[in-house]
């Protein structure tokens, strides 16, 4: 008899990520000398078997990804460790953290590590503490030398993550969600959502029927949290107003959205060369004769390249941008994040730190 469905599908969706990380790793060992080793830009040393981790808050979307990875990475070669962050946010945070590294060791998981960040202010508190948490996530990996990074986000926050980017009004960029497999320069491939395929029920399920303890933060029932209520309160009254199903909807709409973006992203990638005069500078004209899209594209990653924070950086920032091209009335600098101002002069437009 084989393993409960739910058990199952975690595998499943476990084996194949893992079978993508060996296949990266195949494809950079026949890459020129000089690029980085690993797809997550670990070192591991020569002849050891890649490593790959778990981000585990002891939740069950969590856990059952740990299960998941110790049950098939032995199978294909894989040593599998596990990194829990203790973000010190509550009362014996710190107990919380070593209950669940003796969780993912008693899943054979090695090596197992409790890394404590201190959560910040910057953009509010949810997102201080996913920068925190990416923060010492990176941290890790870089050190242990991972060749990944998994997560066990799941198709419902995948919703969540879309309603949260329609509600900021941030574009398509912003309806994409999560992306399956992401990271920063050097690690574009560091982290891995297996589970993005996957209903929190399905892995909550794959717990109890592996009777894995697990823990249910309480954050994720505050509603203080932005997040949390739209998780109990939102997401329900959909459901109530348009029926069943629009967790899926939305889950697909962001796969549409992130192909879209990443279409639009390369057209303005190939764009931006065509718009600069001989000094590099940004021609106007040129500019405007750009699909909006592409053109706002363009304008934002001047922005960031001028040392605007791409985090910090909003739609609304980027309107005002293009409205120096669209809608010229003579008006002033237009100030952004990172001190960065955008100035219109002698039809150039010119990106530069205050």
């Amino acid at each position: 008899m084989g393993p409960h469905p739910a058990v199952a599908a975690i595998r499943l969706a476990v084996r194949r990520v893992l079978h993508d990380v060996l296949t990266d790793l195949t494809d950079l060992t026949d890459r020129p000398a000089g690029h980085s080793p690993t797809p997550s830009g670990g070192t591991p040393a020569a002849g050891t078997p890649p490593l790959v981790l778990v981000a585990c808050s002891g939740g069950a979307d969590s856990m059952a990804l740990a299960s998941a990875l110790a049950f098939e990475a032995p199978k294909l070669g894989i040593r599998a460790g596990g990194i829990t962050v203790d973000h010190g946010l509550q009362a014996g945070s710190d107990l919380r953290a070593a209950e669940v590294v003796t969780r993912m060791t008693a899943l054979r998981l090695d090596p197992v590590e409790s890394v404590s960040v201190r959560v910040g202010r910057d953009g509010g508190p949810e997102a201080a503490a996913r920068d925190a948490r990416y923060g010492a996530l990176d941290e890790a990996a870089d050190r242990l030398g991972a060749a990944a990074v998994l997560l066990g986000h799941t198709r419902d926050d995948q919703a969540e993550t879309v309603l949260l980017g329609l509600a900021r009004g941030s574009g398509i960029r912003s309806l994409s969600g999560m992306a399956e497999v992401s990271g920063g320069p050097g690690r574009s491939h560091r982290y891995r959502r297996p589970f993005l395929q996957i209903d929190r029920q399905t892995a909550r399920k794959a717990c109890m029927v592996q009777s894995l303890p697990v823990w249910d933060d309480p954050h994720n029932i505050d509603p203080a949290y932005t997040r949390s209520r739209l998780r109990h309160e939102g997401l329900p009254a959909l459901e109530k107003a348009l029926g069943k199903g629009v967790v899926e909807a939305l889950a697909r709409t962001a796969q549409l959205s992130r192909d879209d973006a990443d279409a639009l992203d390369s057209w303005a990638a190939e764009a931006e060369a065509g718009v600069r005069d001989e000094d590099g500078k940004l021609e106007c004209a040129k500019l405007y004769a750009l699909p909006p899209a592409v053109r706002r594209r363009v304008l934002r990653r001047a922005v960031v390249a001028a040392g605007s924070p791409a985090g910090s950086l909003f739609a609304r920032h980027i309107e005002e941008v293009d409205r120096l091209i669209t809608g010229w009335r003579g008006q002033g600098a237009i100030n952004l994040p990172g001190r960065v101002e955008a100035q219109r002069q002698g039809g150039r437009l010119v990106i530069r730190q205050g």
